[in-house]
């Protein structure tokens, strides 16, 4: 029989937490971009339960890497520049920063859906995965001088995550990733050597964290040809310029995965907003994840993005056990929600 943790441990941890965040010795952005990683990879394979979670230092490169990504590039007026790369520490060029901006210049790779099919991106990610283990993980809990490991312990491949914090990690995703990310945007404000680059600028946000929008026209365009430009949501034809929504909200799981798009008139995106989709709609995805296999993979692979279905499917199965479990609603159509029930996405 499983142990859950309780409601006073989940609020121990995230004090916890929110403690080591306003406490902790935090010099560069390495340390916010550990615990989105951890959590990311806790929503993706990880437990509800007391479980612990062993999670190999690779993984957690890999997620590095996708976080840096966009960062390697100029930012702001100056992004066709060199020296318009946000600094992400007080000292010398971030590491992981270095790394992935060799890695572009050598193979002429700006996507990272495509520089992850590069024999040279297994290099990356051993070089990023010793950065990591040298610097955030060594350093992640410690508070005023003093360690309190309280999520993970260090094992020979990466780290396991202490018993329950799985779980935490889980419960808490969408509030530790926006204290995670207004952390980081804060620290890159903070920092003087940015704010030649940051000048007048107000979508660093967006630069740092959102979709490409550049992707967003090739998988527009290609969702387009393949659905013959039907919302997914009314099945009526879009006589506009069609939205891509993200059929898990992107507030909810911010990464963009193939699987995840879908083709939909700006009203009925701006309808459902950032709330669930109802049962019929969850049926009518996995259906087409399952048809359009290769389609989706082609999708991917033209703009450049991650094609991940096992990934996309456990984060739909944790994003509707969430929404039971609090009681949520979705979305049916503009002004209809029906309460979410459990095994939306399966057992």
């Amino acid at each position: 029989m499983n142990h859950y943790p309780s409601a006073d441990e989940h609020l121990t941890f995230l004090v916890k937490l929110q403690r080591l965040l306003s406490e902790g010795d935090f010099t560069a952005t390495y340390k916010f971009a550990l615990l989105m990683a951890l959590a990311d990879i806790a929503v993706e394979r990880g437990y509800d339960d007391v479980r612990e979670l062993d999670i190999p230092m690779r993984d957690i490169a890999e997620k590095f890497i996708g976080y840096y990504w966009q960062q390697t590039m100029p930012y702001g007026q100056t992004r066709s520049a060199d020296n318009g790369i946000l600094s992400q520490n007080a000292g010398p060029t971030a590491k992981v920063i270095s790394d992935i901006r060799a890695f572009r210049e050598a193979t002429g790779l700006n996507a990272i859906g495509r520089a992850k099919q590069a024999v040279a991106f297994q290099s990356l990610i051993t070089s990023i995965a010793r950065t990591v283990s040298n610097q955030p993980v060594t350093y992640f809990q410690n508070v005023l001088g003093a360690s309190d490991p309280f999520v993970y312990e260090r094992t020979p491949m990466g780290v396991r995550l202490k018993p329950t914090v799985s779980s935490h990690l889980r419960k808490f995703h969408g509030l530790i990733q926006h204290m995670a990310r207004d952390r980081w945007i804060r620290h890159i404000k903070n920092n003087k050597r940015n704010i030649p680059i940051l000048g007048q600028q107000d979508d660093l946000h967006e630069f740092l964290f959102d979709t490409n929008r550049q992707s967003l026209v090739m998988v527009s365009a290609n969702l387009s040809k393949l659905f013959n430009r039907r919302c997914f949501y009314c099945s009526r034809l879009i006589n506009e310029t069609p939205d891509v929504d993200h059929f898990i909200p992107f507030s909810m799981y911010a990464r963009d995965i193939a699987q995840n798009f879908v083709l939909a008139h700006g009203s009925c995106n701006r309808s459902k907003s950032d709330v669930l989709a109802a049962k019929q709609h969850v049926d009518n995805w996995l259906e087409q994840i399952d048809r359009q296999k290769d389609d989706v993979n082609q999708i991917a692979l033209d703009a450049g993005l991650i094609s991940d279905e096992q990934t996309m499917l456990s984060v739909a199965k944790w994003s509707y056990q969430q929404g039971h479990e609090t009681g949520a609603h979705a979305w049916v159509r503009k002004g209809e929600f029906e309460r979410i029930g459990a095994g939306y996405v399966g057992a």
